[in-house]
């Protein structure tokens, strides 16, 4: 596809109508677009960067067998260090807000993972990826089909301090949602990589992990915006159109 410039500006499309004005603010959008593409895997270059974190413990998960039709018994103990399927991978675990105080799951992180049962076998070319949650195995279980979960290695971990260590849990079992890697050396060592909250400072407390989803930035290119948008659990008959 052959790119086309009017006056140094990229043609986005082939319409003959646009004004010169939109052309001219859509150039400027462009060049932002562009300078953010490239912050973005500045960052990333920054995160790759990052020195050996801190050595962990071998974290004890519950975990229910792999069909999720199949019931919720025999439940297993599997350690994080078996969740690695192989050297030079990562596991990358996604803390859902279900379970303690958190008594009904979080929609939000809901809304996330269901993006993640869609592309769980692309991940898994790459990454080690799991849920994790406070929640027992039956209820996180009930939660997954539900959701039809069945492509997503689901996790509980109500019994351990993991979620209390990460920070997406407090000391009365209050719950949050985080994104955590972890890495194993050579020699077996677990180490904490990377986490990320809702929260990035005092005066931002709900955009940090915004980039986990593509519901958010979907909504960012049309005119009205993502606005004061929030996800349910399920959404009024009619509210949406239906597939066909």
């Amino acid at each position: 596809m052959a790119f086309e410039t009017i006056h140094g500006a990229l043609r986005q499309t082939r319409l003959t109508n646009e004004s010169a004005e939109y052309r001219e603010r859509r150039e400027e959008l462009r060049l932002a677009e562009i300078d953010l593409m490239q912050r973005r895997e500045r960052v990333a270059a920054l995160r790759r960067r990052l020195p050996p974190g801190a050595t962990i413990e071998d974290y004890i998960f519950q975990e229910g067998p792999a069909d999720l039709n199949a019931g919720d018994l025999p439940t297993r103990s599997v350690r994080l260090s078996e969740l690695f399927s192989g050297p030079d991978r990562s596991v990358v675990v996604y803390h859902l807000m279900y379970g303690k105080k958190q008594t009904s799951p979080c929609p939000m992180c809901t809304m996330w993972i269901d993006g993640y049962n869609g592309v769980a076998h692309h991940l898994a070319q790459n990454v080690d990826f799991v849920i994790a949650a406070a929640a027992d195995p039956p209820a996180l279980r009930q939660h997954a089909r539900s959701r039809g979960w069945h492509n997503l290695r689901l996790l509980s971990c109500g019994t351990s301090t993991f979620k209390y260590d990460l920070r997406s849990e407090d000391a009365e079992g209050h719950q949050d949602s985080t994104i955590s890697v972890f890495a194993r050396d050579r020699d077996g060592t677990l180490r904490h990589v990377y986490s990320a909250h809702p929260w990035m400072a005092e005066d931002i407390k709900e955009r940090g992990i915004d980039l986990l989803t593509p519901v958010y930035n979907m909504l960012d290119l049309t005119p009205q915006g993502r606005g004061n948008w929030y996800a349910k659990l399920t959404y009024p008959e009619g509210a949406h159109r239906p597939l066909r």
